[in-house]
């Protein structure tokens, strides 16, 4: 039903007004009372071989919804109903910034996939915590990460402050914390990425949350760094191994390409979308490439998120035999719908028991 409204309806709608369509709806199942509850038991992962211990927190499953969906905390309970093992929400600023102008987020169908060039659109840090913290005071609500990026009208030299800026926001209420440095759609953030660049961006980042949250009962806030699939092979070495140097917890691989290479899309269509981030199936291979050299650097010393063009349990299936520990996904579910979590669950599991693992890693 969801492949046919797509067809039918979704689809000759501007891809950022399905978004705020879809979303909606998925935020009115949490004011229902009970509703979001009832959807959990249904649709939640329940087997207990997809539950993961990580980050010092308990998972019930592996796949998780990405950034990006859910800017601003509003619907992390009614998403986790719909099947997610966390939700990471965000990006957001520790100023409020409009982002940039529409259109900005578009479809290239031919390769269900999405370009976006959303820049970062969001309430501020203090809002995403605000309504975090009116969540968590309901029981039963997910693991939410909350992912932090650079204010826009922010100097590159003062990043690191304003990163920590939005660390302290969201201490108090964030599961694990992630560093963006690798959105493609504010000028010169994927700079930070340089090992020298980052390294004052990162440890201003932990020494703020370490000061803002000094009662938390579970320890430190886990802290991530998100990078991109762009970077040249030695750059990602150069990020393991600062990560593995300073502590951090671990790394998301990885964001959205700049890449135009291999689309199905016709030249006009991909031209007319203009310039963005590319999410979707394109992205496997180079995510699976760098998820795979980050292994192959840091070994199990840090958690690896594996995220770019996860479709189908066997994308997933084959993230977690390169390494990673969880996964995320945000086209696939665009384009899959409000059941696509179950369906990736249900054939993960499948997977799992397949292979003789009985017990949560």
């Amino acid at each position: 039903m969801y492949r046919l409204l797509y067809r039918i309806v979704l689809r000759r709608v501007p891809a950022e007004a399905a978004h705020r369509l879809a979303f909606g709806l998925i935020r009115a199942v949490d004011r229902v009372p009970g509703a979001a509850w009832l959807l959990r038991r249904w649709l939640g992962p329940r087997d207990p071989v997809l539950r993961v211990r990580a980050l010092g927190l308990e998972f019930p499953g592996p796949l998780g919804l990405a950034a990006g969906f859910d800017k601003d905390a509003r619907g992390t309970r009614g998403l986790a109903a719909l099947g997610f093992g966390f939700v990471e929400v965000g990006t957001v600023t520790a100023r409020a910034q409009p982002g940039n102008p529409r259109p900005r987020m578009f479809r290239l169908t031919a390769d269900r996939a999405l370009i976006n060039r959303m820049g970062f659109n969001n309430e501020g840090a203090a809002a995403a915590a605000a309504a975090l913290r009116r969540s968590r005071a309901r029981r039963g609500g997910p693991v939410v990460g909350v992912n932090i990026g650079k204010t826009r009208a922010v100097p590159d030299e003062e990043a690191a402050a304003d990163y920590a800026a939005s660390a302290r926001a969201v201490a108090a209420v964030a599961d694990y914390v992630v560093v963006n440095v690798s959105s493609p759609n504010t000028p010169g953030l994927r700079d930070l990425q340089a090992a020298e660049r980052l390294r004052p961006v990162l440890t201003a980042v932990r020494s703020a949350l370490d000061a803002s949250s000094p009662g938390r009962l579970k320890g430190k806030v886990p802290l991530l760094v998100k990078i991109a699939p762009d970077l040249a092979d030695a750059d990602v070495d150069a990020i393991a191994d600062l990560a593995l140097e300073l502590g951090l917890d671990g790394i998301i691989a990885t964001n959205t390409t700049i890449s135009r290479d291999g689309l199905a899309s016709s030249p006009a269509e991909v031209a007319a979308a203009g310039a963005g981030g590319l999410s979707g199936p394109p992205l496997r291979d180079r995510s699976l490439a760098v998820l795979r050299r980050l292994r192959d650097r840091a070994g199990d010393r840090l958690v690896l998120v594996a995220a770019g063009g996860i479709e189908t349990p066997d994308d997933a299936w084959e993230r977690l035999r390169a390494g990673a520990t969880l996964v995320q996904a945000y086209t696939g579910f665009v384009y899959g719908g409000p059941l696509w979590p179950r369906q990736m669950n249900a054939g993960l599991a499948m997977r799992m028991h397949g292979a003789g693992r009985a017990e949560p890693s």
